[in-house]
């Protein structure tokens, strides 16, 4: 009898097997096993001409097997883009580094893949995962340097400064792909890898020439921190040669810095059309097929274009094999299986299938979106006092500008549609209604004068009978972006999405001059992706607010800060210069006399400045002046807020090294720390810093980042060194030449 119970246990647990594999056709379709083994199993199943097929970024359904179809194009910069659905948007990128705030960055990159989340799993259900725009591979952050501000995609950037960029980004990784080990929430993407930054007009045919130095101190090394660190999933790589190889093709960043030094096990994805260029603008190639083959070769896992097809040919005349090509669809099968898309009905292993449609637009987004809009303004000028408004002695402002009203320059570029968007006219209105007349003139266009609209005079007689007049100035993503996406060119300070003058339009500041004549205080609101000069404008105006592309709640973010309602703590991403003549060539890709870190010359608003209604006093903490090589040391230093206003501080710590003694180039002083913190007024926070041995270190000219002995300036304060108070830490290290591998 116990003979018989073990024989029929054995037959029943025999019978399991079967009906559980029955669940499913192929095993790669079972969510159970794991992801490795489904991959292989996929692969093995695909004919040649299928795998090639599914390389493009348009990768087509397998019917005979079951496989989806899947769309890998899809962007999220500052919100879920070009989707026909209301989608909260947030800031442009370059306004989010303003906030200087990686938490907040962070919360709201998660809300943006939520929404994201909720479109992919709608699509999952139904079975519609082919469709462009809607899948979960986002093809951002932008972690370029933004070293020439007359660059129009600069506005993506996180700024010109290689560790801001390079925290911002790691934020947005962090927020857009979760913490999930076995899903992704979505997927991340580092671009343009690698030394891609303008100009625009020539980016497909561009031979970016950088030494070691450049490369590793300044254009590698928010890529490295997204990659190593971040573990960022995805890379792009970008249109333009690097030393004479395209960069979809190039073996050095490519496979020895990405792959080899790096470990990155993610997947490469081309600029869109990129491939084509090798043979037909970079002309290092003789034809397509040659083109396709070389990249994959050298890591270029997906094409976004069409031409990837090409890879059957080159397989069959033996220029790279089927092995290749496997290799490529292994990192590319291995993202679609963790963001679950062939998991089919099974939702119940995927921890985000369940968000659903309600969180689009829902409350607590448009609360993040106004609060990084707060967060991202930025006061340079505030002349006696004139803001905050008093609204006890305000009868009528005079709302005037191209910008005032236009709620297309709110949502800058690659950008979603919200249900709502509120420019400073809409909010005005809304705020101040019952209270403040708000006398509204567009005035003029952002190039030129209205068609049949007042003249100056008489828009100026008007403002006139004002209590006050607010300018909102700038431009749009009409003028300053992608070539091709900025379609207003052909105007005076404009050419193929870059930007030729760092000046506001000639018509804006005519205006302007004359409404100073009025006598009332003129306060400029200034939108721009990037910096304007201000040459005119920082010696007469009253005050200057840079508000970049604020989103969908830029207009009640602009008016509180207008009336106090938030006191400003944006600092600036940028450096702004004197004038046009301070800039090399776009051109020239040395950082030599660019950005705060390396321009010796004088500059109207620094990198890092910005500021508040209230004020800060710093107080040094005790710390150690000597640190050995290779240990980290921390600095404290205590800040109180010292005026009448409760506000935010941004704490900035600054490393400079001596020079004594040393012929190899380094940074003026550089950015090595940052915390934005909250203080009632009255109120003491003790901030604190801790420096890594990697903080510390210094570039050589081999490109080898080494800490050595010698002596150094840390400095935290409110923004660099010279531009305001602050507590210098005289630093002394010792010790042997550490590396970083």
């Amino acid at each position: 009898m116990k003979n018989k119970i073990v024989t029929y246990g054995i037959l029943f647990f025999c019978n399991l097997i079967p009906l559980q594999a029955k669940d499913y056709d192929y095993p790669f379709q079972d969510p159970s096993l794991p992801v490795e083994e489904r991959v292989e199993d996929l692969i093995s199943r695909l004919t040649l001409s299928e795998k090639v097929q599914m390389m493009k970024h348009q990768s087509p359904a397998v019917e005979r097997l079951g496989v989806p179809a899947y769309n890998w194009w899809n962007e999220a910069l500052h919100g879920v883009a070009r989707t026909s659905e209301k989608v909260t948007v947030f800031p442009q990128a370059i306004g989010m580094a303003a906030t200087f705030d990686t938490e907040a960055l962070e919360k709201a990159a998660g809300m943006i893949s939520e929404e994201g989340r909720a479109l992919f799993n709608e699509d999952v259900r139904e079975g519609k995962t082919g469709t462009i725009y809607r899948g979960l591979t986002y093809w951002t952050p932008n972690v370029n340097i933004f070293r020439d501000p007359r660059w129009g995609r600069g506005q993506e950037t996180y700024g010109e400064d290689p560790y801001l960029t390079a925290k911002m980004g790691s934020a947005m990784v962090r927020g857009l792909e979760g913490d999930d080990p076995v899903y992704l929430k979505a997927v991340a993407c580092a671009k343009h890898y690698a030394v891609h930054s303008g100009p625009e007009h020539n980016r497909h045919s561009f031979n970016a020439e950088v030494d070691a130095y450049d490369l590793w101190d300044t254009y590698l090394p928010a890529f490295r921190e997204l990659v190593v660190k971040a573990k960022v999933h995805g890379v792009m790589c970008a249109y333009n040669r690097l030393d004479g190889q395209p960069c979809c093709g190039n073996n050095e960043i490519l496979q020895n810095i990405l792959r080899y030094q790096w470990k990155f096990d993610g997947y490469v994805t081309s600029d869109c059309g990129a491939i084509n260029d090798f043979a037909h603008n970079h002309k290092t190639h003789a034809d397509d097929m040659l083109a396709v083959s070389d990249a994959v070769l050298n890591g270029t896992d997906l094409e976004c274009g069409n031409l990837y097809q090409l890879l059957e040919q080159g397989v069959n005349k033996g220029y790279l094999s089927e092995k290749d090509i496997n290799v490529s669809l292994k990192r590319l099968f291995t993202i679609l299986f963790k963001i679950g898309l062939f998991d089919g009905g099974d939702m119940s292993r995927n921890p985000y299938f369940s968000i659903g449609r309600e969180v689009l637009e829902c409350p607590a987004h448009k609360a993040q979106a106004y609060e990084m809009a707060c967060k991202s303004m930025v006061l340079l000028k505030n002349e006696k006092n004139t803001l905050p408004l008093d609204l006890k002695k305000l009868k009528r402002i005079a709302l005037i500008g191209p910008n005032a009203d236009d709620p297309q320059t709110l949502l800058a570029n690659y950008y979603g549609t919200p249900s709502e968007i509120i420019t400073p006219l809409k909010s005005l209105q809304r705020r101040l209604e019952g209270k403040v007349e708000i006398d509204y003139m567009k005035g003029v266009d952002h190039v030129k004068k209205l068609d049949d609209g007042p003249s100056f005079q008489e828009i100026a007689d008007r403002a006139k009978q004002s209590d006050v007049i607010v300018f909102v100035s700038g431009i749009n993503a009409n003028y300053e972006g992608e070539a091709g996406d900025a379609g207003a060119g052909g105007f005076a300070g404009f050419a193929s999405g870059d930007r030729t003058t760092l000046q506001l339009p000639q018509v804006q500041l005519d205006l302007l001059k004359e409404l100073k004549k009025t006598g009332r205080p003129l306060i400029i609101v200034n939108m721009s992706g990037s910096v304007m000069s201000f040459e005119w404008e920082s010696q007469h105006a009253d005050a200057i607010i840079q508000a970049w592309y604020g989103g969908q709640s830029a207009g009640d973010a602009i008016t509180d800060v207008l009336l106090g309602i938030y006191n400003p703590s944006g600092r600036m991403p940028l450096t702004t210069y004197m004038k046009d003549e301070d800039l090399p060539a776009m051109e020239d890709y040395s950082m030599s006399n660019r950005t705060y870190r390396y321009f010796r010359g004088q500059v109207r608003y620094p990198f890092g400045y910005g500021l508040s209604y209230t004020s800060f006093k710093y107080e040094v903490c005790p710390a150690d002046t000597v640190v050995e090589t290779g240990k980290p040391i921390t600095y404290s230093v205590k800040v109180t807020n010292t005026g009448k206003r409760d506000g935010d501080e941004v704490v900035q710590l600054y490393v400079s090294h001596s020079k004594q003694g040393t012929t190899e180039r380094m940074p003026l002083c550089a950015l090595k720390g940052f915390k934005r913190i909250s203080l009632k007024k009255g109120e003491s926070k003790i901030v604190s810093f801790v420096l890594s041995p990697e903080d510390l270190a210094l570039v050589a000219s081999s490109g080898i980042l080494r800490e050595k002995a010698g002596k150094a300036d840390i400095y935290i304060g409110g923004g660099q060194p010279q531009q305001s108070q602050g507590v210098f830490y005289p630093l002394c290290i010792k010790g042997d030449v550490f590396q970083i591998n």
